[in-house]
């Protein structure tokens, strides 16, 4: 790990001035993230404004039809939140699923975003309910947000500071994932939303991505069976050492199909 420079502001206002000094400033959230790339030197930032003292992003806020979480708000308080749980019971399901305890501890709804692992498992919620990413200076629809591998439409200095989801009718998330890490080899968000119907993946392609053919289908009649015929194109999925494009293709419609039966359930 190389040497940096460590500031750990009180308010938002510090934070952001902080950030916007220079590109090599980083904001850091939980650290699940950065620290392990910090430590492998794959990344190096000359400075490092920490988050955690920051107390006006952190928190849940149910009002009418919408749940906004903070920004520092834990992985492990959105699964043990009984209001999420009531309101939005499959984003309290997700968040139970990320990682390990130690994850979900530490880890922040606000870091996953602006990390934008494309394994991660927030962006399918936040793409397949319609949220809305609050930042200090605007806020952004999750359809404009994930822009590609690890990039989002985050500005330098910009910091997000909380996430408003609307209450869907209904909603649930199922995830084939990789035994060791947890992360999603792909994971399949379906919601039926004020909006409309939403199907969004994540771990199949360079990020989370909507699939519009299966949000046409459920649209006509929200049902397993629906689904159970659309084919995912294999075209600009991930190939690794942990599947193929074909099968990460093939388990985009597996992982539709379970979210389905779940959401009726």
């Amino acid at each position: 790990m190389h040497p940096f420079k460590y500031h750990r502001p009180s308010n938002v206002n510090d934070a952001v001035q902080l950030a916007a000094k220079g590109v090599d400033h980083k904001l850091l959230a939980g650290g699940q993230s950065l620290v392990q790339a910090m430590k492998l030197r794959l990344a190096s930032p000359s400075d490092i404004i920490d988050l955690s003292e920051v107390p006006d992003l952190a928190g849940i806020k149910v009002s009418g039809s919408e749940v906004s979480v903070g920004a520092m708000t834990r992985h492990r308080a959105v699964a043990n939140s009984a209001e999420v749980r009531k309101a939005i019971p499959a984003l309290a399901a997700l968040a139970a699923q990320i990682g390990d305890r130690q994850v979900r501890a530490m880890g922040t709804l606000g870091g996953a975003l602006a990390h934008n692992d494309p394994a991660a498992d927030y962006p399918a919620a936040v793409l397949g309910l319609g949220a809305t990413i609050v930042t200090n200076k605007r806020k952004i629809a999750a359809d404009d947000f994930f822009k590609g591998l690890y990039e989002t439409a985050l500005a330098q200095g910009e910091l997000i500071t909380a996430v408003t989801f609307p209450v869907p009718r209904r909603a649930a998330y199922m995830k084939f994932k990789n035994q060791a890490s947890r992360f999603a080899i792909v994971g399949v968000f379906v919601a039926e939303t004020p909006g409309g119907v939403r199907v969004a993946v994540t771990g199949a392609g360079s990020c989370a991505f909507r699939q519009k053919d299966m949000e046409k289908a459920l649209s006509a009649k929200f049902s397993p069976d629906s689904v159970a015929g659309v084919k995912q194109s294999a075209s600009g999925l991930n190939t690794d050492l942990h599947a193929s494009a074909e099968y990460r293709a093939h388990l985009v419609t597996v992982m539709a199909k379970r979210a389905v039966e779940a959401a009726l359930k």
